[in-house]
């Protein structure tokens, strides 16, 4: 194929190294004079391994131009790939100055009459909702009428590392095209057909997501990495001993498990143990920013749930819950979100019952049954049997540990909280 890239920092001249590679032509379009002239030289602006032997290939192959302005080459090309920066504004937003000029840009040179469209590929890290919201808009503007026949935009974010970016490039740990009906678009899937990684297809705003989610995910890492850290220097504890016996465990600590959104933690171990290592932190100098803000956190999800659940649903409509314990096949009430959940709906005005059949409450001991009644004194008369959750007929039914698949109960609207749907 002929693809256009719209600028030239790492992730689009990078890119332009690995597509000509792979066989294809480029039309690099670059505002700076002084990149054009050094990239047509056969030298990188930027030191990334192998990436001159790329460009120098491409060069001597004649299958790479690289230009200020776009001009007519665009009617030539297959794809337009926009790789321009999206640098922090003073509020801490995306500047989208340049998104928004580039894609003026290319709406002024793509020719309404083409064949096929100009499939327009954004990479640069945007936040949800920028291709509805404003390149869309941009595209319709200059093309009116024309618009849907002239181009197919597609969103696509890198995840490619400085210093490794032609090996990630070329093994990435994931491939995410973002289409206006989340459905496969042609030329995506022909320009990602040597590349062996899992494909998501989804809607624009899914894909839009995913850069935030992964590198503020990162941060975390990093950030809880070193306070505990800190925690070991101050205790005289090995950090790299620690660390070691920590991502050892890919069955808990480094794996899918605690990832999905759903509710918030509980139970017996999690809180307790999260406030004797912020006291920990406290008490030896070592400011554990993160972890102080995790049962805050919870507790803001707690709120979330609540509002979440009852929406358009009127205080005295009827309601079955799901799950009082922390977990499913449990019966620990102890900090469990489901009380909590439980006990914010009774004092709203709701008509609550709750099926869970590892809970009895006669049968409830030492702790948890204190915890139980402290926090929900009712709990005896709302539990109710499978049978009488079966027979009558709720406004709302909310599935706090995936018990719906089991009982066949009547209601209005249904809610799944461990997977926020």
């Amino acid at each position: 194929m002929k693809i256009a890239i719209f600028g030239l920092g790492y992730v689009g001249l990078t890119g332009a190294g690995c597509l000509l590679k792979e066989g294809h032509s480029i039309v690099g379009v670059e505002p700076h004079e002084d990149k054009v002239k050094l990239i047509l030289s056969g030298h990188s602006p930027i030191y990334e391994p192998g990436l001159d032997d790329l460009l120098a290939m491409g060069l001597a192959d004649n299958r790479l131009t690289v230009v200020s302005q776009v001009g007519k080459l665009l009617s030539e090309c297959d794809l337009a790939i926009v790789c321009v920066g999206t640098p922090s504004a003073a509020d801490g937003s995306h500047n989208m100055t340049f998104i928004a000029e580039v894609s003026r840009q290319i709406a002024l040179g793509v020719d309404p009459s083409r064949e096929k469209p100009l499939t327009v590929v954004f990479r640069s890290t945007i936040r949800p909702g920028s291709i509805d919201g404003l390149i869309a808009p941009i595209f319709r503007a200059h093309l009116g009428k024309d618009f849907a026949r002239a181009v197919e935009i597609v969103y696509n974010p890198e995840f490619l590392r400085e210093s490794v970016a032609i090996k990630d490039y070329f093994n990435p740990p994931k491939i995410v095209v973002g289409t206006q009906n989340g459905q496969p678009s042609d030329r995506m899937t022909e320009l990602y057909k040597n590349i062996d990684a899992p494909m998501f297809v989804t809607g624009y705003r899914e894909a839009e997501f995913t850069k935030f989610v992964d590198n503020t995910w990162h941060a975390v890492k990093v950030a809880f990495a070193n306070e505990i850290g800190r925690v070991c220097v101050q205790l005289d504890i090995d950090p790299q001993t620690v660390h070691k016996i920590f991502v050892s465990d890919t069955k808990l600590n480094i794996s899918p498990y605690y990832m999905r959104p759903g509710g918030p933690f509980g139970g017996s171990c999690l809180p307790k143990d999260v406030r004797a290592l912020a006291h920990i932190s406290e008490e030896v100098g070592a400011f554990n920013h993160l972890v102080d803000s995790l049962l805050r956190s919870n507790e803001a999800h707690k709120r979330f749930i609540f509002d979440y659940v009852t929406r358009d649903i009127a205080p005295k409509a009827n309601i079955l819950m799901l799950g009082l314990a922390f977990k499913a096949e449990s019966d620990d009430l102890r900090e469990s979100p489901q009380l909590n959940l439980a006990h914010k709906l009774i004092t709203a005005g709701y008509k609550l019952s709750i099926y869970d059949p590892a809970v009895k409450p006669t049968q409830l001991l030492g702790q948890n049954m204190g915890y139980a009644f402290s926090h929900l004194p009712s709990i005896s008369e709302i539990m109710v049997s499978k049978e009488d959750a079966e027979g009558t007929e709720y406004d709302l039914v909310i599935d706090t540990n995936g018990s719906l698949a089991k009982i066949d109960v009547k209601a209005a609207r249904t809610v799944d909280t461990n997977t926020l749907h």
